[in-house]
């Protein structure tokens, strides 16, 4: 009957270490298939950076004033105005000169002037 425990206490260890190995075994797996997850993540983002590079690229050439006008020629079917289309927008202005509505606290900017700012920001100066 003494080696009855001890049976017992051996078959337990025997059942601990199985079950150590096989968790051992189950997280080893994870972790490779989690590797080559990571793997393909990386070649997937390789190809989407190209991707990106060759949509920029196209975007960039799709901006440029020649598709512009190759566009506009041949897929909208326009075509440059003729002399009597074109319209005055108004008179040039002159530099000096305070154009209508412009508040009075902005200065004007004229030819001695160097460092005041000009009348409306993004306007057009001759």
């Amino acid at each position: 009957m003494k080696k009855r425990p001890f049976l017992v206490l051996w078959t337990l260890a025997v059942i601990a270490a199985t079950s150590a190995f096989t968790v051992y075994l189950a997280l080893r797996m994870r972790s490779v298939e989690l590797g080559y997850d990571l793997g393909r993540a990386h070649a997937h983002l390789g190809r989407l950076r190209e991707v990106k590079r060759v949509l920029e690229l196209e975007l960039a050439s799709y901006e440029t004033p020649e598709r512009v006008d190759l566009v506009a020629r041949s897929m909208l079917g326009m075509s440059e105005p003729s002399a009597d289309r074109i319209l005055p927008a108004g008179p040039r202005p002159v530099v000096g000169e305070r154009a209508p509505g412009l508040p009075e606290e902005i200065p004007v900017a004229t030819t001695k002037d160097t460092n005041a700012t000009t009348p409306a920001a993004g306007a057009h100066t001759p």
